[in-house]
């Protein structure tokens, strides 16, 4: 059987996984799939099961989501409120990426860890410049005025908090009260350890321990009582994580001591003191509870720091631009520019949008896109991009890409995406923290028994103790931020350098690629090809005339050789004719017709498939240009080779040296082209390439890729044309030149802004760093817990007379986090 249903409370790609997982449970069910889109569940079914045994297992897991027949259920997405600037991006996620890569429309607990969701950054996080009215605080305008309701001035209004400050903000508060209340218990429970305790003399011993008891209520029930919420929410789910750990850790402690006060004759005598009151534990867990916000405070802290890449990114991003209406210059603000517009753009402002320069010339400071120090000169008809700074010239610009569409639109979401990423090294982590709450409560009841058995007098207290120190400082939180802090942090890093990371798994990827395949244009050369020369093989031709045919064929094609060629046709004069039935060949050319002509230009295997014949003198002749590494195009006309056109592409400055690198860290560089074997040399010998291939179609470096794999080898492949994307795709890495077409960036893991190939090395450095980083954090992790539980639960107290309060376990506990977000923030400042 097949039914389709409806499920509402899907908000992204985590939902659908999740939502798959729970439905593929239910007994009697055999396939699921989930289309987020449609909002919809196809669901596969051996025998009939009723649509309420599936809403009980989704209520079972917490009642995030629901399920209904088609047409029942009103088919809407659920409207979100309206934000205003500088309210927030909306979108919020969990920092252990707990759920794949879900997000959240609202902030709170995330509902597996229990750790406090965190707002993602994003271009509507900026808070542009917005006025209102003291009198009439409803009125808001984007610009300064006067008030419609009373006429007076508007008044710029104060930049709202961030999610992130307001979280930090809030537990401030209640730690400073926690703290407030908490001390005065624990200098109570620690006047016992001073001989002739004064405050005896003050009042009973059984006094203190009610005062003890009113002291803790604002602590428990107020300042920390989240945690005790996370606890029971993952016993209710089965999601067991460290809240589970200190809710119950903290909880005996607290319930004991209040159970020891209204009934102290149920207790045996070792749990009492000389007065006869029972030992309370109010201190105890006080104290662990305001140690454990600490912790959480300093991680509120540190998260805010860890994708402070994004924060500075976002900086970048202008508010308002001039913008010419006619001849009037009009101030607007960012979201009011529309495609064409035509903006000013003054000395020392950012530019606002992507565009082109259409009148001046300047120089523009890209370093905080493309990590390279010298500015780039640009004049007419030079691409500028969103955020980089203008130098000391005025110019005008016409705006290609607006809102979201931009390059710094585009980086800040590739890199929120890619910090949400999970990598598969964190596989390990998953599969420890699995069954990591289960074993430490079961390590911690077994402590209690072994010290009530054969610990010494008081064996109870001892067991009590122990029991809840085990709890306590067991940490799956360092653990499971392990490699999310790494990676959030590197991509970002990555970011500012110009290497833009599609997801976690091509960092890990990358630090194991022993081979690299690269394109020749666009990749080793500049990719801004030049016609040197254009020759006829007949006197019934002149140049001019063939340079018209290549122009007119090459005029529908967007490949930088094409573009190329009818370039240099408008600086000759020569008019472009039109073109019919234009076929472009992947690999080979085109062809089209031409005056009723058959036309056919591209390399010899572009003639073999039009059946011109290219004679040996012709080859001959051409020989010499592609010894030098140049590219050579030939023309035919109605199946005769009549012309050629010689086109050269300069070598990048870097190539060499980034190829000399890379080889020095043991990777093997091959240099694949589609040109033709004497060009391919020329360039490889230019850059001491011992491996290359000449004359290669894309199923070619599919194929190149393949047999690299299949002798174990892991092959990275930078490309920057269509042509690329296949071998992208296959590739274990696929790197695109930011530089190259739309396709190619698509199919890539990588992609680099600046284009060039030491951006390779830089994401080698880069995804070094990070794994490295990643290690480190497993390592003190799991070391961390190895050492921390046995202690704990007082195994050295045989030998050495050692046993570990409580209150130093929540401290070591707590900080334990702090130090992996730590480590992990080392990345920001990497070499890379």
């Amino acid at each position: 059987m097949k039914n389709t249903y409806h499920i509402q409370g899907m908000t992204c790609d985590g939902c659908r996984n999740h939502v798959e997982k729970i439905l593929s449970k239910v007994e009697g069910v055999s396939k699921v799939n989930v289309d987020l889109e449609k909002e919809e569940a196809t669901i596969e079914m051996e025998y009939h099961v009723s649509i309420d045994n599936f809403q009980k297992a989704l209520k079972k897991d917490g009642a995030r989501y629901s399920i209904h027949k088609l047409g029942e259920h009103h088919h809407h997405k659920e409207k979100k409120e309206e934000k205003l600037k500088g309210k927030g991006s909306g979108i919020y996620y969990c920092p252990m990426h707990c759920e794949d890569n879900k997000t959240y429309d609202k902030p709170g607990d995330c509902p597996v860890c229990g750790m406090h969701l965190v707002e993602e950054q994003n271009l509507s996080t900026i808070s542009t410049a917005q006025w209102t009215c003291p009198m009439h605080p409803e009125i808001i305008k984007d610009e300064a005025g006067s008030c419609p309701i009373c006429g007076m001035d508007l008044v710029p209004m104060e930049a709202d908090l961030s999610a992130e400050e307001k979280t930090y903000q809030k537990l401030l508060r209640k730690f400073w009260i926690a703290v407030a209340f908490t001390l005065p218990i624990f200098l109570i429970a620690m006047s016992d350890m001073i001989s002739n305790n004064p405050l005896i003399d003050i009042m009973a011993q059984k006094h203190w321990n009610w005062t003890q008891f009113v002291l803790s209520i604002p602590v428990v029930f107020y300042a920390t009582w989240m945690f005790f919420e996370r606890a029971y929410k993952s016993i209710m789910t089965w999601n067991l994580n460290m809240f589970t750990l200190i809710g119950i850790g903290a909880g005996v402690a607290w319930i004991f001591s209040v159970f020891g006060m209204f009934f102290p004759d149920f207790f045996p005598g070792q749990f009492k003191t000389e007065s006869g009151a029972v030992h309370v534990y109010f201190e105890a867990a006080t104290v662990i509870l305001t140690l454990v916000l600490l912790g959480q405070l300093l991680e509120a802290r540190a998260h805010s720091k860890t994708n402070s890449a994004i924060k500075e990114l976002l900086k970048l991003a202008p508010n308002k631009a001039i913008k010419l209406v006619g001849d009037t210059e009009v101030e607007v603000s960012i979201d009011k520019i529309e495609l064409n517009d035509i903006l000013k753009v003054k000395p020392g402002e950012k530019i606002p949008v992507d565009g082109v320069i259409t009148e001046g010339s300047t120089s523009i400071d890209e370093s905080m896109i493309n990590g390279e120090p010298i500015p780039e000169n640009k004049t007419v008809n030079d691409k500028v991009i969103s955020g980089t700074i203008n130098g000391n010239q005025v110019f005008l610009m016409k705006a290609e890409k607006v809102g979201s569409d931009t390059l710094l639109s585009q980086i800040i979401q590739m890199v929120n995406d890619a910090s949400r990423s999970r990598a598969p090294i964190q596989n390990l982590a998953d599969k420890v923290s699995g069954y990591f709450v289960p074993v430490v409560v079961l390590i911690s009841a077994v402590t209690f028994i072994v010290w009530a058995i054969w610990g010494p007098d008081p064996a109870y207290v001892f067991a009590l103790v122990n029991a809840i120190a085990v709890l306590i400082i067991a940490c799956p939180c360092a653990l499971g931020l392990a490699t999310p802090m790494s990676v959030m942090v590197g991509v970002g890093r990555g970011a500012q350098n110009g290497v833009l990371i599609k997801n976690a798994e091509a960092l890990e990827k990358m630090d194991k690629v022993n081979t690299l395949i690269v394109d020749k244009t666009g990749t080793i050369t500049e990719g801004k090809p030049t016609v040197e020369k254009v020759g006829t093989f007949t006197d019934n031709l002149s140049v001019n005339e063939a340079l018209q045919y290549i122009a007119s064929i090459n005029s529908n094609s967007e490949h930088p050789l094409a573009e190329a060629t009818v370039k240099y046709s408008n600086e000759q004069n020569v008019k472009v004719l039109k073109s019919e039935e234009f076929s472009a060949v992947t690999g080979k050319g085109v062809e089209g017709k031409i005056n009723g002509k058959k036309v056919t230009l591209g390399n010899p295997d572009m003639m073999r498939y039009a059946n011109a014949t290219i004679l040996s003198k012709m080859e001959e002749e051409v020989k010499t240009y592609q010894k030098q590494g140049k590219t050579v195009s030939y023309l035919s006309i109605e199946n005769t080779v009549v012309g050629y056109v010689v086109i050269g592409d300069k070598i990048k400055n870097t190539s060499a040296k980034a190829i000399k690198e890379l080889q020095d860290k043991g990777i093997e560089v091959i240099m694949l082209t589609g040109d033709n074997y004497d060009t391919a040399q020329a360039v490889a010998s230019a850059l001491n390439l011992a491996d290359f291939k000449a004359s290669m179609l894309p199923e070619d470096k599919l194929k190149e890729v393949e047999r690299l794999q299949a002798q174990g080898k892991v092959v990275a492949m930078a490309g920057d044309g269509i042509n690329d994307a296949p071998a992208l795709a296959k590739s274990d890495v696929g790197i695109a030149m930011g530089t190259g077409t739309d396709v190619a960036i698509e199919s890539a893991m990588i992609t680099l802004i600046k284009g060039d190939l030491h951006g390779i090395v830089k994401a080698r450095n880069l995804s070094d760093g990070v794994m490295k980083n990643i290690k480190q954090n497993l390592f003190f992790a799991l070391i961390y817990n190895t050492l921390g539980v046995p202690v704990a639960a007082g195994v050295l107290f045989p030998f050495f007379g050692i046993l570990l309060s409580p209150m130093i376990a929540a401290l070591a506990m707590s900080f334990s986090s702090v130090s992996v977000i730590g480590n992990a923030l080392r990345l920001r400042n990497i070499k890379i």
